[in-house]
């Protein structure tokens, strides 16, 4: 695969989030995880190389949706980014009391930092039980994880997306917390 080929697979990486619901019957899911603790409900959808987390407080519902699909819904958007390199992102939902913050970072690597990395993630995924989804590309191995930390009034989710074709690895740090 040639440096131009990878750099659109990684480019094609997004992060958008939404203030209100996405509903499971549209995306390609692969394993599915709710929690509940106090106010807050959050739920980690996981699929090839894409993720949601929802998150619902009160009334009031925020979601992350990772893909590198080119449709993706456009109602209740409130930011959507590239992927590519590294970012930071946090929305504050004032009227909602509760703050959304990301970290993404991706990444091209050569085929033996990518299997080592492979190997490391999924002994990561089996040691902690993380949701997690694995399949096979044109390239090799592939594998999607959503591992969760959950506290009273916040919760961790870290996802990873590694993606044979292109040795693409994609990984954010999301956090939810509500005062």
């Amino acid at each position: 695969m040639n440096a131009m080929t990878k750099a659109n697979l990684l480019q094609a990486y997004q992060v958008i989030v939404y203030s209100r619901a996405l509903h499971p019957e549209h995306f390609p899911l692969r394993g599915r995880r709710v929690h509940r603790r106090g106010a807050y409900e959050f739920e980690a959808w996981v699929m090839p190389g894409q993720h949601v987390l929802r998150f619902t407080y009160g009334a009031a519902c925020v979601c992350e949706l990772v893909t590198d699909a080119e449709k993706s819904p456009v109602s209740g958007m409130v930011s959507a980014f590239l992927a590519a390199g590294e970012r930071d992102f946090e929305h504050k939902f004032e009227r909602e009391k509760f703050t959304y913050m990301t970290t993404v970072q991706t990444e091209n690597l050569a085929e033996n930092l990518y299997a080592a990395t492979y190997d490391e993630i999924l002994e990561l995924a089996l040691e902690k039980k993380a949701l997690h989804h694995a399949w096979e590309d044109e390239h090799g191995k592939c594998l999607s994880v959503i591992d969760i930390i959950e506290m009273n009034k916040e919760i961790h989710a870290e996802c990873y997306h590694l993606i044979a074709s292109g040795g693409v690895v994609v990984r954010t740090q999301t956090l939810f917390e509500h005062r």
